[in-house]
């Protein structure tokens, strides 16, 4: 540690593979608690896997994960997740708030009904993503940035130290985008670490105080002023990169 800053998140080697092909190739970097972190990089670059890795959902073939210093097998509760928007059934016939209760599943016994305590908590959650209007309606009658909002208040309610988002911003209006960064400063300063998976590399710079460049292993990690570098970017992104000349630091 630095500055006596805590390691939310420690990755050490992570080797991780989907048949002969690794999609993850000795990835090693570190976190700090509070940290605005965004994984940047090409499609199928492995940064949903490295998400996956992080919650301990994929087999690793090497490499450690560590959560405030834990295996990431020991820290269950600590981690939560907002996923894409494609892969929710937004069908399915459940309101808002009871989106938000699930968050509290975890700290609920199952022979017992939601405290008043757990009320509470999605009540603030739901009002920190200003969804709290919307309580009573079902997930499929919300736009597509609402949804995202109701997937943070999820997050939030569980009580998690780690916010992990599969990006969040694709699909949304300016407005919505707005909304969503208002939410990430807020959970922010309330000392939650987040990490989120970005595809717009024009705002990337604006966003996070630190990047992680990734395509199979890291190309980079640290200030946006250290990844956003010509050689780096052209490599990784194959000569496919269109960015603004001014974000690339020659």
């Amino acid at each position: 540690m630095e500055n006596n800053k805590e390691y939310a998140i420690q990755v050490r080697n992570l080797t991780v593979s989907y048949g002969p092909k690794p999609a993850l190739l000795d990835v090693s970097f570190m976190i700090y608690s509070g940290e605005l972190v965004g994984i940047i990089g090409p499609n199928g670059a492995g940064k949903s896997t490295l998400m996956k890795a992080i919650l301990g959902f994929v087999k690793r073939d090497i490499g450690d994960v560590y959560v405030f210093g834990k295996p990431v097998e020991q820290t269950r509760g600590m981690v939560a997740y907002v996923p894409q928007r494609g892969t929710v059934d937004w069908d399915y016939p459940v309101t808002v708030y009871d989106v938000a209760m699930m968050g509290r599943y975890g700290h609920i016994k199952w022979w017992k009904n939601a405290s008043r305590e757990d009320h509470e908590i999605v009540e603030r959650s739901l009002e920190m993503v200003r969804m709290s209007d919307f309580r009573h309606r079902q997930i499929g009658q919300l736009s597509g940035g609402q949804q995202q909002r109701v997937f943070m208040a999820r997050a939030l309610a569980q009580g998690a130290k780690i916010l992990l988002l599969d990006e969040p911003f694709a699909g949304v209006d300016a407005a919505t985008e707005s909304a969503i960064l208002d939410v990430l400063a807020e959970a922010k300063k309330a000392g939650i670490t987040l990490v989120v998976v970005h595809h717009d590399l024009a705002t990337a710079s604006e966003y996070f105080d630190k990047l992680l460049l990734v395509k199979q292993r890291l190309y980079a990690a640290g200030p946006p002023s250290l990844v956003f570098r010509q050689e780096l970017l052209t490599e990784v992104y194959e000569g496919r990169l269109k960015v603004f000349t001014d974000l690339i630091k020659a």
